[in-house]
């Protein structure tokens, strides 16, 4: 599922050092089952990636670069790619690709991608509809050595 309001909120909370109840009522659930719903949200995986993509950015925003110094880049937690820029793909198929398969990406927008490069590598199964299928099917069995054959020519003799 993607990153509703309330679960936004509920990590921004528990970002600013709230407890999962005080995150949770702060997001607009009860009092009276914040405790449960502060839990439940807190194992939910749109939650734990939002929280996740924050601390990268916030870790990517305290790195200080001195002109001169190189610096070598991070290597990508859990094998997920790094932010994807637009200028690194010449083919769009590969762009979508590398959306279709970043771990940080939001879910909605890896299916997304996926739906859009889906008929680029699979052709429709067919485009024709079924009365269609069994005409063709049929005039392909009639084509074969047991098939009808025409009927006679009749030739007319009229020298009589």
């Amino acid at each position: 599922m993607a990153l509703t309001d309330k679960k936004r909120r509920f990590a921004d909370a528990l970002l600013s050092g709230a407890s999962n109840r005080e995150a949770a009522i702060a997001a607009g659930y009860s009092e009276k089952t914040a405790s449960q719903a502060g839990s439940k949200l807190a194992k939910d995986p749109d939650v734990i990636a939002a929280i996740g993509r924050h601390l990268r950015d916030r870790q990517a925003a305290a790195t200080e670069v001195k002109p001169g110094k190189k610096v070598k880049a991070p290597p990508p937690e859990d094998g997920a790619v790094g932010e994807l820029d637009l200028g690194d793909f010449d083919d769009p198929m590969d762009f979508l690709k590398a959306v279709m398969n970043e771990q940080a990406a939001e879910p909605k927008l890896r299916v997304d991608a996926a739906k859009a490069l889906l008929p680029y590598k699979h052709g429709k199964v067919a485009d024709q509809g079924k009365k269609e299928q069994k005409a063709a099917a049929a005039d392909q069995v009639s084509k074969g050595r047991f098939g009808s054959r025409p009927p006679p020519k009749l030739v007319v003799n009229n020298k009589g």
